[in-house]
């Protein structure tokens, strides 16, 4: 399973699968298992070991992701698994909730409360809302030049570091909002020092009322922005925002062709707006400094945003 996770592109996904699939077996003490006992029965009982337990409740999706991925690596070992799996089409269950822009500025205020120290969480709040993208994307976020990523003249991000293979769930190269772009230029290689922001989401989830039963977990911005964002662009220039969330491929290369109007520059407008909105109810989400003189804003950033 170690030479399966380190050759595929997409690891970051796969390493917390497989992972649940080594506690199990752990847990359960099955070291000696080989894989021809890896059976139908064995499925299940991974599958009624993961609902069962108490740390965190795990979606049905959650729980089969393990199971295909571990099918997938004994595929790559040259041995067909001895247990199918169900196609997570049959179990996933949409989250219906979206935030609306009163629920998003209730997450920066959270965030941005002087009391505790948040500074991860309301980094991610703003990458999220900025560029729309996947979570594991957003810890991919690095303005090393190796990683080819952030063009801070051209105010362009990509999502895909150079050297990653892209997947099925494309990573896109967008334009950067304006409130956002300062906060790149001042990190330091990763703009997120920290691989998971889940337990202060999840204490800000409870604090702010977010609805529970896998509802609101940390896609939520995504999707309560593409939501927000496609009511703005109408139905005629969605054809961006699906560009924006890596649905669609942007027919430039020219990365400063990405803020005209005919590709990405509606939806980055709307992005800017959208973040304004915010910030007019959360002094603070976006701006270090909104001291303004001559109508000139002022923005200064601390370090790694």
């Amino acid at each position: 399973m170690a030479n399966y996770k380190e050759t595929k592109p997409s690891g970051d996904a796969i390493h917390p699968r497989l992972d649940h699939v080594l506690l199990f077996i752990e847990e359960t003490s099955r070291a000696n298992d080989t894989v021809e006992s890896v059976d139908k029965a064995w499925a299940s009982d991974f599958r009624q070991w993961m609902a069962g337990r108490t740390d965190r409740v795990r979606s049905p999706s959650t729980i089969e992701n393990s199971l295909i991925q571990l099918a997938a690596a004994i595929r790559f070992g040259g041995v067909e698994p001895g247990f199918t799996t169900i196609p997570t089409s049959e179990v996933n269950r949409t989250p219906q909730y979206r935030a609306d822009i009163k629920t998003l500025a209730a997450m920066f205020r959270y965030a941005l409360e002087p009391k505790k120290k948040r500074d991860n969480l309301l980094r991610y709040l703003r990458a999220a809302v900025a560029t729309w993208a996947r979570p594991d994307a957003i810890y991919d976020i690095s303005t090393d030049p190796k990683r080819h990523q952030w063009h801070s003249r051209a105010r362009v991000l990509a999502l895909n570091p150079l050297g990653r293979k892209q997947t099925r769930k494309y990573r896109a190269t967008i334009p950067v909002a304006r409130q956002f772009a300062p906060h790149l230029d001042e990190a330091k290689g990763f703009y997120l020092p920290v691989d998971s922001i889940r337990s202060a989401w999840e204490a800000m989830a409870d604090e702010i009322g977010l609805p529970k039963e896998g509802e609101a977990g940390t896609k939520l911005i995504r999707r309560s922005v593409a939501q927000i964002a496609r009511a703005r662009l109408g139905e005629e220039h969605w054809a961006q925002g699906r560009m924006m969330l890596g649905h669609h491929k942007a027919s430039t290369s020219d990365i400063y062709a990405l803020f005209d109007p005919a590709n990405l520059g509606r939806a980055l407008a709307v992005t800017e707006a959208i973040i304004d909105e915010i910030e007019a109810l959360a002094t603070g989400s976006y701006r270090a400094d909104t001291a303004q003189a001559d109508n000139v804003i002022s923005i200064g950033v601390a370090k790694n945003g």
